[in-house]
């Protein structure tokens, strides 16, 4: 590192709000704290702010609920803002991790002020339209992230199989940038055995564990179809399903699967426990850039199931460390599933190996790749779009977003 950098990341969530977006940013914060650079973040307010102002470290932006996530705010538009925030103490670089409002509002500033910005593609939002029954705005929902993204130094992107459906889009100068785990928070030796006590189960009865927000994009309608052709396919074991996490679909999901433990949100050494208290992870997610949780309960020694795509593609070696099924086979997801059960010396050792693995895939390494990325940054031309290519995106790319509004 030739000299610390002061570096604005820009999110419209954030720790101690709990998902992959938030858990990611705090630990590249503190990274790159840690290796001596000034950050700022730049996110909307959120309920525990009450009378918190901002200052060179954190610019508190206004926001509204999210529907249908209690707790979460959706950025407003802050040109003017930030404009003033930059003048007087102007960053080095910035990242813009999401594309609502706040983020669109973050690299007009940088433009205007000439600012190198880098993007992170957290949230694959072209998908979430269509299960929220917006598919005709996929096109134009894909159209605007790639007018974002392509005016950025660089677009970092958490796996390869993401890079490449990205660059098939249109989508320019796409880099890696993985992710990592805390294998000391998440490990096996948080098993509790009075956690299974209260689950219902025994030392040799089977945890089926889901871990993750509870909304229609994760694909959850598989969760209780597979259990429910797990324990008819061993009527040996004895079998509990238990979900973690809240959102959206948990009174839906409360009512097609009454045979469910519900838990709800869990933090830091209680979701630990959670994950260490665990057996099998089925993850059927086909939405995700990532997917933490793969990790996490890699870590946490489970053997996870899971389609051969993005954070799962990238992390498990079928039959190894973990099972794959081919993205968008039902069938394979149940039968992968069901072959970890079938001998439990064989998911003894799968679970051995998921967590060797895991507790490789530490932080450190990721931030100094994400430190490299952003001094890279600064040391390149800011891009420019061709004259032919509007600065504001055009409806037909996905509309125009609110106006500056403080």
């Amino acid at each position: 590192m030739s000299r610390p950098l002061s570096i604005a990341l820009i999110s419209e969530t954030y720790p101690p709000e709990v998902n992959g977006v938030a858990n990611t940013l705090g630990r590249l914060h503190a990274g790159l704290q840690q290796l001596g650079h000034r950050v700022q973040v730049v996110r909307p307010r959120q309920p525990g702010d009450d009378g918190r102002r901002s200052d060179a470290e954190l610019v508190l932006t206004r926001g509204w609920p999210l529907p249908g996530y209690p707790g979460l705010q959706w950025g407003m538009s802050s040109l003017h803002k930030l404009l003033r925030c930059w003048k007087r103490q102007r960053p080095d670089v910035l990242y813009i991790a999401t594309e609502g409002p706040l983020g669109f509002s973050a690299l007009r500033a940088a433009r205007r002020l000439g600012i190198p910005a880098v993007s992170g593609f957290h949230t694959n939002f072209q998908q979430y339209s269509e299960h929220y029954g917006f598919g005709p705005l996929t096109r134009l929902v894909t159209g605007y992230l790639r007018w974002f993204h392509n005016r950025t130094q660089m677009t970092l992107v958490p796996s390869g199989s993401q890079r490449m459906e990205l660059q098939r889009r249109g989508f320019e100068r796409l880099n890696l940038l993985s992710r990592g785990v805390d294998s000391q928070l998440f490990h096996p030796s948080r098993r509790d055995p009075e956690l299974r006590r209260r689950w219902g189960l025994g030392e040799q009865d089977i945890a089926v564990l889901h871990v993750g927000r509870l909304a229609a994009e994760k694909n959850l309608g598989l969760l209780g179809g597979t259990f429910r052709a797990l324990c008819a396919a061993h009527p040996q074991l004895k079998l509990r399903l238990v979900l973690v996490g809240d959102g959206p679909e948990r009174k839906h999901l409360e009512r097609d699967l009454p045979e469910a433990l519900f838990c709800g949100v869990q933090r830091g050494e209680t979701l630990a426990a959670h994950y260490a208290s665990g057996d099998l992870f089925l993850f059927p997610s086909l939405s995700e850039t990532f997917g933490n949780v793969v990790l996490e309960a890699q870590a946490a020694g489970l053997a996870v199931v899971a389609f051969d795509q993005a954070a799962a593609g990238q992390h498990i070696r079928h039959g190894h460390n973990g099972v794959l099924a081919a993205p968008g086979d039902k069938s394979g997801f149940v039968e992968v599933a069901s072959w970890l059960l079938d001998d439990q010396e064989r998911l003894r050792r799968v679970r051995l190996n998921a967590r060797q693995h895991a507790s490789r895939q530490g932080w450190d390494s990721i931030v100094e790749h994400f430190q490299n990325y952003l001094e890279d940054a600064c040391a390149s031309p800011l891009v420019q779009p061709a004259r032919s290519k509007p600065e504001r995106p055009p409806a037909e790319d996905g509309g125009a977003l609110p106006r500056s509004r403080e």
